[in-house]
């Protein structure tokens, strides 16, 4: 593997390793206008995005390690990676697909399944090809039984850093079974850099009426209910860390913003999501996606307790994430919108992150 430096200021051979029987790397993206993103196969993880602010500088807006072991190592095992079969949570480790009970989902977030268990996608070793300066594509197949979920499930993520700064994350899925899924990027952002200490002062909007509550174990009690009148209320803009802090049962269950909210969307089209603007840079990120829900993540259990890329450490609540996906344990949950895949069908998702500056 070439040792030489990305523009995020990664050396590449630190990311060449064997793991799990497969080499691992980093593969870099960049654009006509200079900007750069690179993404590792272990996870399929994005590991650096460079982007401009207001002044022209160029920005790393996500959080990462600098190497292939301290990713092995991590704390923060889900940093930027892709999370599967099922990203966030299935409440008891278990469901019921067709009559029959899989029970034996790994418990490792309380009494819950995270993100597709212990060993998920977020920490499996991807097939990755670059097909072009801009495109990467990776593909997995998990076999039946994989941290307890059914069937042979094959998949594809592709990564795409177009010439107007937007990454785009396209999914699609083949099983031969009954299965459930659910796929989402993890990336931890922070739009005033990786390494600033705080998003509190990042002005926020969601594009949704509604949420969806949850116990003090992060499952959604099923319905779902109006941000109007609460903290939870981005459909304007609101700094991220105004409300935070304030006495209000979800905010208390989750530490912060752990929760899922019910996009203002009808059918799958590509269609947007959310908003989020750096004051201080005056980068602005838009979302959209096919999904129908979004999870917004502000980083409660962060420590800061590590060295990540360029020598910066990454404390309580300095980064955010906005997860599209389906909702949290809508296997065990009839009235949401489904989450099974069966043989002969296809699934497809795909989520925008487009960047500029806010004017």
């Amino acid at each position: 593997m070439e040792n030489r430096k990305t523009r995020s200021g990664l050396n590449i051979a630190d990311f060449n390793k064997q793991t799990d029987g497969k080499e691992t790397w980093l593969c870099v993206l960049s654009n006509q206008k200079g900007s750069e993103l690179t993404v590792l196969n272990y996870g399929a993880k994005i590991v650096s995005l460079l982007v401009p602010d207001k002044n022209g500088k160029e920005v790393d807006v996500v959080t990462g390690h600098p190497s292939i072991e301290e990713y092995l190592a991590s704390e923060e095992p889900y940093f930027g990676a892709v999370c599967g079969r099922y990203g966030n949570r299935i409440a008891g480790g278990r469901f019921e697909l067709d009559g029959k009970v899989y029970d034996r989902l790994a418990i490792n977030n309380g009494p819950n399944n995270l993100h597709g268990g212990i060993k998920g996608f977020h920490a499996v070793v991807w097939d990755m090809q670059q097909t072009d300066a801009q495109t990467v594509e990776l593909s997995y197949t998990s076999a039946d039984g994989e941290e307890g979920f059914p069937g042979n499930l094959q998949t594809t993520v592709t990564y795409h850093l177009s010439d107007n700064n937007e990454v785009e994350i396209s999914y699609q899925a083949l099983t031969d079974q009954p299965t459930v899924l659910n796929l989402t990027n993890h990336s931890y952002f922070n739009l005033s850099g990786a390494g600033d200490p705080g998003i509190g002062d990042h002005l926020l909007t969601i594009h949704a009426d509604d949420y969806l509550p949850t116990d003090h174990t992060a499952i959604p009690y099923g319905p779902k209910a109006k941000v109007e009148g609460t903290p939870m209320d981005f459909r304007s803009p609101h700094e991220i860390g105004a409300r935070i802090h304030e006495a209000f049962e979800q905010l208390v269950f989750g530490n912060g913003y752990d929760h899922t909210y019910v996009l203002n969307k009808e059918g799958s089209e590509l269609s947007f999501c959310a908003r989020c603007v750096s004051p201080r840079t005056g980068i602005r990120m838009d979302v959209f996606t096919t999904e129908p829900g979004v999870q917004l993540y502000t980083g409660n259990w962060m420590t800061g307790n590590f060295t990540g890329k360029n020598g910066q450490s990454y404390p309580r609540r300095s980064a955010f994430c906005l997860e599209t996906q389906h909702f949290p344990d809508s296997p065990n949950k009839p009235g949401y919108p489904s989450v099974v895949l069966r043989p002969g069908e296809v699934f497809r998702s795909r989520t925008l992150f487009a960047f500029s500056i806010e004017e």
